[in-house]
């Protein structure tokens, strides 16, 4: 469908946000009677603007404007489908379930810390707290200990805190004291027992 030119830029400066989510939330009335015809053209230009392969919590709304069979049947379906809940927002029905759902939608997006953080890197320090989920944090000697889970970038940016990694080795395995770097540098020698 065409939008009014009033409307184009609105909905541009809209779907560009859908693009940059990490997960969306679909609030579906379920009172209205082509709410599944809905959903699937929401689907659809989800599909047409490359955003169909992101996390979508359905929100099945106003359950309680349904026949008790097909608000139970709403409830039952939500249950059984990952990423879905049933809610009455007027009444309050399903609120903590929607929180719970999105609260493990969001954990889908987070990959799995334990590092230390050296006391002058506050920053790293805080950016975990902002877009992580911490679970330990212990202040040790040579920095703050951290285990969580955190998005996969900011993942990448702490692996060289991790406390997994043994000290002395790079990244690909190679004891930077086994290095002859002024052979290196000279083109004649590369790392000893590659």
């Amino acid at each position: 469908k065409k939008f009014p030119p009033p409307l184009v830029a609105p909905s541009g400066a809209t779907l560009e946000e859908v693009r940059e989510a990490d997960v969306l939330i679909h609030v579906i009335d379920v009172s209205n009677p082509v709410w599944e015809k809905q959903e699937r053209a929401v689907r659809t230009v989800l599909n047409e603007i490359d955003a169909s392969d992101k996390p979508i919590v359905r929100v099945f709304n106003k359950i309680d404007l349904l026949p008790d069979d097909d608000a139970e049947y709403l409830r039952y379906e939500a249950a059984m489908t990952s990423n879905s809940v049933a809610v009455s927002s007027v009444r309050g029905d399903g609120l903590q379930d929607f929180v719970a759902v999105v609260e493990d939608a969001l954990a889908d997006l987070l990959v799995p810390i334990e590092v230390i953080v050296p006391y002058n890197k506050g920053e790293e320090l805080n950016l975990v707290h902002e877009v992580g989920n911490v679970e330990t944090v212990d202040y040790r000697e040579e920095g703050t200990y951290i285990l969580g889970r955190v998005p996969k970038a900011v993942a990448n940016r702490l692996e060289q805190y991790n406390v997994n990694q043994p000290q002395g080795i790079d990244s690909e395995g190679v004891d930077e004291d086994e290095i002859d770097w002024n052979a290196i540098g000279r083109g004649r020698h590369s790392a000893k027992n590659l």
